[in-house]
């Protein structure tokens, strides 16, 4: 198998979007904003506010991860067995940006302006969306693993 084959293998392989995914979510959800928060000179209503910017930011890279992974899954020859977990991932990522997101950020403008959100539920059902997520990416990402289309 030349190195052309092999290059070309390993890019049709869905598990490198996946695993770049997870990262940058892990990365965002699981380091970056729970560091923000311990920031002694950072006041909770800034903290909220550059929250808000990276998760929209975030949001808008997952977004074309998403379609990345859709075309990857679909060229690769895979799309029959991954494509209810694409749809998993997309409902998920949807129903962060179009309903979640916004909520939290309406919360947030309340923080900011100096008041106090009445209780919600949102953060829970984003936070636990986020780990449906990552389970999902991990599970399409080990399964492509050892599992190569071979290019002729």
């Amino acid at each position: 198998m030349t190195v052309k084959t092999q290059i070309r293998n390993a890019i049709s392989n869905p598990a490198w979007v996946c695993f770049l995914w997870a990262g940058m979510t892990v990365a965002i959800t699981m380091v970056a904003t729970p560091a923000r928060f311990t920031a002694i000179t950072a006041t909770r209503e800034i903290a909220l506010d550059v929250g808000r910017v990276v998760f929209a930011a975030h949001n808008k890279a997952e977004l074309a991860a998403l379609v990345l992974l859709l075309v990857v899954v679909r060229v690769s020859g895979r799309a029959a067995t991954f494509w209810p977990y694409c749809a998993a991932l997309a409902l998920i990522v949807l129903a962060q940006a179009v309903w979640l997101m916004p909520e939290l950020s309406a919360r947030t403008d309340i923080v900011v302006a100096g008041g106090t959100p009445p209780p919600s539920y949102v953060h829970g059902v984003y936070s636990s969306l986020e780990l449906v997520k990552l389970a999902l990416l991990f599970w399409v990402g080990f399964s492509c693993l050892g599992r190569g289309r071979v290019a002729t």
